[in-house]
């Protein structure tokens, strides 16, 4: 918890918080404005749970929220406050927060992740926002986390490219943030030179987890950013031979008529789609194993054709209610998808798929703010997810599924964090070794 002395900051904090809670509009007023209104409302009150709801002394961003103001305790996640710092970029950019606030907010959180302990330069799935001390996600996963790291640096990567201002403040930005990306021991995490990332490592447990990073899944990130490395980078073997086999990895069959390249059955979880993609722009980006923007808009087809289809006959699916994902249900978690369905409905999952769906996730989104109105809409946007099928609404916020809704809904509004993540020579050098190609390459300077 808290420590005494930040008492009186926790205390502003919730203030604020209560008092931004009273402006809020309600979600039919919502439903009523125009498309560009209506994202704009929708991405603002979603930043909110990074700004507002942070940790209140480092501003990293929280595992989960509620929809009640209640004490907080210093958990924080690395993986959601990089989509949490990506968030900041989108708010400096559309003015909800002044260039200083957030530099000011960047240089808390870095004043953790620079003295918190790391694991051959990896941090962990969670760790103490106040002090960065690392707290176990499980017994055995106590320590390095590759993939959640991965999501960390997308967003620092994207904050280097964003604050290029010849100023002490933003240079220390840069510098700090080079360094921690730097430091990552890619190559650590091929246990000594396998054909393969892993997934977790431990000082107390080694590799016992032996989590092997394969696709189709949201790890594409970090391949390109091992392969990328200036310092630690991977053998582009790694890639091909890791992450591009397995039984998941290609597909090819059809779902409700929607052929599906990669991936398994019935494309899985819609966050495949949305993660990596924050930074890596899909359009035009290829290899030599999918046209990943085609890919993307199959796995989104697929997850609606099934919630419009119904096979289970849920209560409240329909082709304007969708989106099947990893989130918060009735039972308590779970990595919801066609083939694991349990008749919950996550938000994130189709409102972050809007740059491959523009039209059914407008009316998606109209449609849960006009149907579901204020039993869904709270102080930091949408819930996690609900159920109409055992009468069930979260009352939590994730940082993991909050995060792509602001990041996705401006790539697809501006390409904003696009276009910044895939100016870094790292991404563009990493890309190029695996055998990429995308119009950002062709017009990128060379790495």
């Amino acid at each position: 918890m808290l420590t005494a002395e930040n008492t009186e900051s926790a205390q502003e904090h919730r203030r604020l918080a209560a008092t931004s809670a009273a402006a809020e509009p309600s979600g039919a007023a919502l439903a009523a404005l125009p498309d560009e209104a209506l994202l704009e409302q929708v991405q603002r009150q979603t930043f909110d749970f990074f700004w507002k709801g942070a940790h209140p002394v480092s501003g990293l961003a929280p595992d989960r929220r509620t929809t009640r103001d209640e004490p907080v305790d210093d958990l924080i996640t690395t993986g959601g406050t990089g989509f949490g710092v990506m968030a900041i970029i989108v708010a400096v950019e559309r003015g909800w927060v002044s260039r200083e606030a957030a530099l000011d907010r960047l240089s808390s959180m870095l004043d953790v992740l620079v003295r918190a302990p790391c694991y051959h330069g990896v941090f962990p799935h969670f760790m103490n926002g106040l002090t960065g001390a690392t707290i176990a996600f499980s017994r055995k996963d106590d320590a390095g986390d590759l993939v959640e790291t991965s999501f960390l640096v997308m967003g620092l990567l994207c904050a280097r490219q964003y604050f290029q201002r010849d100023t002490p403040a933003e240079k220390k930005l840069r510098d700090r943030i080079n360094w921690i990306s730097e430091e990552v021991e890619w190559d650590w995490y091929t246990q000594g030179g396998r054909k393969l990332l892993y997934w977790h490592w431990s000082p107390n447990n080694g590799w016992a987890m032996d989590h092997e990073i394969h696709g189709w899944n949201e790890c594409l990130i970090t391949y390109v950013l091992a392969a990328g490395s200036r310092r630690y980078p991977i053998d582009p073997l790694v890639y091909h031979r890791g992450y591009a086999t397995g039984r998941d990895f290609l597909n090819g069959k059809s779902y409700y008529g929607i052929e599906l390249p990669l991936g398994q059955p019935y494309g899985g979880p819609l966050f495949f789609s949305h993660y990596s993609f924050c930074g890596l722009d899909p359009r035009g980006l290829k290899d030599r194993y999918a046209d990943y923007w085609d890919l993307n808009c199959r796995h989104v087809q697929i997850n609606r054709a099934h919630c419009a289809a119904n096979p289970h006959r849920y209560k409240g699916y329909s082709e304007s209610c969708w989106g099947l994902t990893a989130s918060d249900d009735h039972a308590g978690y779970g990595a919801h998808a066609p083939d694991n369905d349990n008749g919950t409905i996550s938000p994130t999952a189709a409102l972050s798929s809007l740059p491959y769906a523009p039209a059914e996730v407008m009316a998606t989104l109209r449609f849960f703010l006009r149907e579901h109105g204020d039993k869904i809409w709270k102080r930091y946007g949408f819930v996690d997810a609900f159920n109409e099928q055992h009468d069930w609404t979260a009352d939590t916020f994730l940082a993991i599924d909050q995060g792509p809704i602001v990041v996705m809904m401006e790539n697809h509004r501006t390409g904003l964090l696009w276009k910044l993540f895939m100016s870094v020579p790292e991404v563009q050098s990493g890309l190029r070794r695996l055998g990429f190609s995308s119009p950002h390459l062709e017009t990128g300077a060379a790495a």
